[in-house]
């Protein structure tokens, strides 16, 4: 499971205003070796030791160079700007953060100091000339994001970060099946719908199980992603949960992959409410084997899905007792926090994550505020991390256990 996180995000210039301690010692070290080699005077000289210099930190995969909370991001390069942007500036739309690079004197390195939490993980790609956004040539960590799957982004890891080892195939599990693009015709919404149901390992002998709705499905079961398959196959497999069964909605149109409805089904749709709770849920509790019952059923989603998810589990408690809220949008609605301050409401469980660095802290902490007075079995996680899909994929887990754990 991810490490729990309440710390907030503290990002200064180093070797300005403080001295650096021994653990800092390579991080000193290799700075002070390319501040001398731009002193020296023979040109030839000079571009050989840079190129050593370099080719070092390559060969031990230190590019972005990472000592305890400290960074130094690198590019090499004959441009005329090198920008860093990503989850530390919220792409862009934190100018507090000073990413823009600068060159070393007599060489074509350009570099960035920061620092971050010694947990943080953080997307990020390197901005050429203004315009042409770019991995890092030098980082081999990547992380998808992007709506529909999107593209990779280069992944900044500390220290202390560690991915969660549910992502990963363990030995010996048994796999669960997966039923993918079904096709429905929905009256409601007046269009078709596609739709995935993963099922247990020997489900055919379970019984009837719980059920976890989630939307943003392609992105919850693409492995870049979400990965979300493996996490219930050694969840399951490992009897830390109870066997569930998972239907995995796609916003995007069957016959055109490239239209997707999600800012429009997901943003407190009340027809789109309509379509799960008398088309789609009929539909699957009539197929697979699912407990009808609210109590035993989740919806989980990320963003406009998270909001979704809130929405969907206090308009009708009566359907969902569980919901999985995952960096909510609750920005864009914010009549979200009335309809979830019904002293009134029934008891449900509620799974909460968020990121500290340019995600959505401030919007959950007020919701969790307002869960706090309620009769809900809330649990609430932070993490430092942003509005991405390497935050949202290491904390399935937990929302899993937080509603399914066998006792």
């Amino acid at each position: 499971m991810a490490k729990l996180v309440v710390s907030f995000i503290t990002v200064f210039t180093l070797f300005t205003s403080r001295s650096l301690s021994q653990p800092y010692q390579r991080f000193q070290q290799t700075w002070s070796d390319i501040q001398k080699i731009s002193l020296l005077t023979d040109s030839a000289q000079r571009a050989t030791a840079v190129e050593k210099w370099l080719g070092a930190l390559k060969d031990s995969n230190a590019i972005p160079l990472v000592e305890e909370d400290s960074v130094l991001f690198l590019f090499q390069g004959d441009v005329k700007s090198v920008v860093w942007m990503g989850d530390f500036n919220g792409w862009g739309h934190d100018e507090s953060f000073k990413n823009r690079g600068r060159k070393i004197a007599n060489t074509s390195i350009w570099y960035l100091k920061c620092a971050f939490p010694k947990d943080a993980r953080l997307d990020y790609k390197i901005v050429i000339n203004g315009s042409d956004y770019i991995l890092d040539p030098n980082n081999p960590h990547q992380q998808w994001s992007g709506v529909g799957g999107g593209s990779p982004n280069s992944e900044l890891r500390m220290p202390l970060w560690k991915e969660d080892p549910e992502l990963q195939v363990h030995p010996g599990i048994s796999k669960g099946s997966l039923k993918s693009d079904i096709l429905f015709n929905s009256k409601i919404l007046g269009y078709q719908i596609t739709y995935s149901v993963y099922l247990p390992y020997g489900y055919e002998n379970l019984g009837k199980m719980p059920a976890v709705y989630v939307t943003d499905g392609y992105e919850y079961l693409l492995p870049q992603l979400g990965n979300m398959v493996t996490v219930l196959d050694n969840l399951i497999g490992e009897k830390k949960i109870k066997p569930v069964v998972a239907i995995f909605i796609d916003h995007r149109e069957p016959v055109n992959r490239s239209n997707n409805k999600r800012m429009q089904e997901l943003a407190m749709n009340k027809t789109y409410l309509d379509f799960f709770t008398n088309e789609l849920i009929p539909e699957i509790e009539k197929k697979y084997p699912v407990i009808a019952d609210a109590s035993q059923r989740a919806i989980l989603g990320t963003s406009m899905g998270g909001l979704t998810s809130t929405y969907f589990a206090f308009e009708r408690p009566d359907v969902f007792g569980m919901a999985g809220i995952q960096s909510p949008a609750f920005w864009t609605k914010p009549q979200i926090y009335q309809l979830c301050s019904n002293p009134n409401n029934p008891k449900m469980k509620i799974s909460m994550t968020s990121g500290l660095i340019n995600d959505t802290s401030k919007e959950s902490r007020k919701m969790k505020d307002i869960l706090a007075v309620s009769s809900c079995e809330y649990h609430y996680r932070e993490v430092n991390e942003g509005h991405s899909w390497g935050n949202w994929r290491n904390l399935i887990d937990d929302i899993l256990l937080d509603f399914f754990a066998l006792k």
